[in-house]
């Protein structure tokens, strides 16, 4: 049952990143838009997002509470030496999710209408960017249980170069994947090739912060190009991922839409699996040479059982109604 926990647990962090991500992308994407043509932007992201805005976190709910049922001393772990960015990441969540409901829904159109747009803009900015701290946290060996001080225990273990460039690679993958996302909302040629140009420029952007990621890892002694190339495994998933930008691209050259959204989905999925099979089922490297282990560091049998068959009952009821919803909103924008 482990691995059914196991198995759960990545699908959430997988959703959390592709949807969640094209979420927070969407109030990027504007940020980076010019003044002129954000009203434009503005309604094609709603459109975009409405289908999964309410269903985003449930997937970092879902994962939280597996860690914290199934690994507690995983999230022990997480939650004692990364409270500050977890803590300033859900600060965030909480800050953009409000400014976007207020902007939208204010029947006062005043100067609080551009404070909650700012509101948005900066915390869909910064929340992936912390997001990013914590998962180079997990692997860059920063974590270090036996430091003596305030600034390598709290500090430290996140805030260095090597997650400042994975944060904005996250950031820079959000972006990317909002404006992706987004191509199929757009209702006329104008707004299409609005979307197209911003996808151009997240692509570059990509790749730009991918590079500085590994320039980072190589400077801070972090093995990420061994950990990746050294294997099989590292040099498909890459591969599969830089083929998949080639086909993007070439069908936002002819115009077909339909397969854009999966093969950037397939795309993050292809990049977790680079950056985390080689170690894998270590979840965390800590810097005095110990690893926590999701097959080590585990709950009690009777508990994993109990939560395996809880997912597994619990996933018949909340995927297909998710489902529905994508379904309900596709239907009703194709009505209106």
């Amino acid at each position: 049952m482990i691995y059914v926990v196991i198995g759960f647990l990545w699908l959430s962090v997988c959703l959390y990143v592709i949807l969640g991500g094209a979420d927070f992308g969407a109030g990027i994407v504007e940020l980076m838009t010019k003044k002129k043509a954000r009203k434009h932007t503005e309604k094609i992201m709603y459109e975009s997002i409405a289908p999964v805005w309410e269903a985003n976190h449930m997937w970092l709910i879902i994962a939280i509470v597996i860690l914290f049922v199934g690994f507690p001393e995983i999230y022990t772990t997480l939650s004692t030496y990364l409270h500050i960015p977890l803590v300033l990441m859900l600060v965030g969540i909480i800050a953009r999710g409000t400014a976007f409901t207020f902007r939208h829904y204010d029947a006062v159109e005043d100067r609080w209408q551009i404070i909650y747009t700012q509101i948005f803009y900066y915390a869909s900015l910064l929340t992936p960017f912390f997001l990013g701290l914590i998962a180079a946290a997990t692997i860059s060996k920063s974590i270090n249980p036996d430091a003596k001080n305030f600034l390598d225990l709290y500090i430290f273990s996140w805030f260095n170069w090597f997650g400042v460039a994975v944060g904005l690679f996250t950031v820079s993958l959000c972006a990317y994947l909002a404006s992706i996302f987004s191509l199929k909302e757009a209702s006329d040629r104008l707004e299409l090739n609005l979307m197209i140009k911003k996808s151009h420029q997240t692509m570059i952007f990509v790749v730009i912060t991918g590079l500085l990621v590994f320039l980072a890892a190589y400077f801070s002694n972090i093995p990420l190009t061994k950990w990746i190339f050294s294997k099989p495994l590292g040099v498909m998933a890459i591969s599969f991922a830089t083929v998949s930008l080639g086909l993007i691209v070439r069908a936002m050259h002819l115009k077909k839409l339909l397969p854009v959204r999966a093969l950037a989905g397939f795309q993050i999925i292809m990049i977790l699996v680079a950056a985390t099979y080689q170690h894998n089922p270590d979840i965390i490297l800590l810097g005095n040479g110990q690893h926590l282990s999701l097959l080590k560091h585990i709950a009690a049998e009777k508990t994993i059982s109990a939560l395996g068959w809880a997912l597994i009952l619990g996933s018949v009821f909340i995927l297909p109604f998710l489902f529905y919803l994508m379904f309900s909103f596709t239907k009703a924008k194709s009505k209106a």
